[in-house]
C-alpha cells in the first residue's frame, strides 16, 4: 500500500485529507504529523513514504523549512511534496520549488483535482 504523509497543524484538515484520499477505490496508507518538526520525525521513522502533502504555516517548524531539511537529506529528497496551503506568494512558491515541492494547491482544495494530481505523481517511474 502506498504511504502518504500529511503534515498540517489542523486536525480537521488532516481528517478531511484522509477522507478524500481514501474515497472511492483509493486505498492509501496515511500517516500524519502536526508540524514540520514532527513531520521530519515521522518521515525518518517511515522511510517508505512515497508522497508528502504539507501546509506552510505551522508551529515549531513551518512547511518550507521542513522541505529544506528534506532536500538536504539524500535518503529523503526524492520524495515528491505537494504544498496544500492558503499561502501563495511567488517567493514562497519559488522557495518551495527549490526544495522539492512539485505542486502548490491553495486551500480550500478540490478533492478530485488533488486525487488526480496524486495519481499522476505516484505513477511516475
Amino acid at each position: 500500500m502506498t504511504k502518504i504523509l500529511i503534515v498540517d497543524d489542523s486536525e480537521t484538515i488532516r481528517i478531511q485529507l484522509k477522507t478524500d484520499l481514501n474515497s472511492g477505490d483509493n486505498n492509501y496508507d496515511i500517516i500524519e504529523a502536526h508540524d514540520g518538526l514532527n513531520g521530519l520525525e515521522v518521515l525518518n521513522a517511515n522511510k517508505d513514504v512515497r508522497l508528502i502533502i504539507c501546509d506552510v504555516n505551522m508551529p515549531e517548524m513551518d512547511g518550507l523549512t521542513m522541505c529544506e531539511e528534506i532536500h538536504k537529506d539524500d535518503a529523503l529528497n526524492s520524495i515528491p511534496i505537494i504544498m496544500l496551503t492558503t499561502q501563495c506568494s511567488a517567493d514562497m512558491k519559488a522557495r518551495g520549488k527549490e526544495n522539492g515541492v512539485i505542486a502548490w494547491i491553495t486551500k480550500p482544495h478540490k478533492p478530485k483535482m488533488l486525487l488526480g494530481g496524486i495519481k499522476k505523481i505516484l505513477s511516475r517511474p
